[in-house]
């Protein structure tokens, strides 16, 4: 039988979770049996929302949540061949069995590389697409403010916001980020706020205010874009990131909801299945002739999952973190 290894969540984080919160933990894994197959890992995701589920969605001494790509090694199941690749739910394990629920197969574009299935053609992007185009009910020309704009997800929803010929006004937390949003995406106006007060700044670059705030944060930010929000505006909430490590901010502008009549809805990336087939053919020709751009950081190595989600809330990241197992 092989061998694996898995993370474990040893204790719950107090705030921002730090090393010994986690353990890199042996495994011995059975063989597949019938109706079964060996999955093993190639790329995992490390994403935001994990760290709210560590408080008490995850349980302790188990292989932490979440989410990546695999390749089947042993088959004993009738759909499922040795080499097939596969998206998977299993969470952080270096090698798993399955009985294929869960797991979808995945036939990849020669012209595209691997690491695009975990986020412009993965569930970041399927809710940057969704959570703008059918939650935030985009319309062509309208003005768009997206905080984390540098982000897996921010990114690919600011672009698709330029791609249907909006102003676009991204938010990040650093020069290198703003640069790339400015001078590689070209987004109409870019806030570094950590270098600026960023309710006046989001006041001079949204001159004509906001139609569509795509919040990944939360706190300050949806303050600050509370008040520039024109009437009948949408505020689809993809996160809320400000508030996970236990550090919430106050939100004072909340009745401009009321008086501008402002729709706020959150949404996962779930609520979007029907969406998916035209999402594939969107974004893979948006990706293929450039008008879509990414960054990733890729951490090589599965016992450096804990740093990868870590460096997610201490900025450390350029675009989708993700983590190296298995070529």
């Amino acid at each position: 039988m092989p061998h694996s290894r898995q993370i474990h969540l040893t204790r719950r984080p107090q705030g921002l979770p730090v090393h010994d919160d986690f353990a890199l933990v042996d495994a011995v894994v059975p063989d597949a049996g019938d109706g079964e197959m060996l999955v093993q890992a190639l790329i995992m995701s490390v994403d935001p929302y994990m760290r709210p589920r560590l408080d008490a969605d995850q349980a302790l001494g188990e292989p932490l949540l979440g989410g990546g790509i695999g390749r089947i090694v042993q088959s004993r199941h009738p759909d499922f061949t040795v080499g097939d690749l596969v998206r998977h739910g299993s969470g952080f394990r270096e090698m798993f069995v399955s009985d294929g629920k869960g797991l979808t197969k995945l036939h990849p574009d020669p012209e595209l590389p691997l690491t695009v299935y975990m986020h412009a053609l993965g569930g970041t992007g399927l809710t940057a697409y969704g959570g703008l185009l059918e939650t935030g009910a985009l319309k062509e020309g309208e003005q768009v403010f997206v905080s984390t704009a540098a982000g897996a997800v921010g990114s690919v929803a600011a672009q698709i916001a330029k791609i249907k010929d909006c102003y676009v006004v991204g938010s990040t937390g650093s020069a290198e980020k703003a640069a790339w949003l400015r001078d590689e995406v070209g987004l109409d106006a870019v806030i570094d706020y950590k270098a600026a007060p960023l309710a006046e700044a989001l006041a001079a670059a949204t001159p004509n205010g906001i139609d569509v705030y795509f919040e990944n944060v939360g706190g300050a930010h949806l303050d600050a874009a509370l008040p520039r929000m024109n009437v009948r505006g949408r505020v689809p909430v993809c996160g809320t990131i400000s508030s996970y490590n236990g550090t919430p901010q106050a939100v004072y502008g909340l009745f401009n909801l009321i008086y501008k009549r402002v729709r706020m809805e959150g949404f996962v990336a779930t609520d979007f299945a029907p969406l998916s087939g035209a999402f594939m053919r969107d974004m893979t020709g948006w990706l293929k002739d450039g008008r879509i751009k990414y960054q990733e950081t890729v951490l090589d190595g599965f016992e450096r999952a804990p740093e990868g989600l870590i460096g997610l809330f201490e900025g450390r990241n350029i675009g989708k973190m993700l983590i190296r197992i298995s070529d």
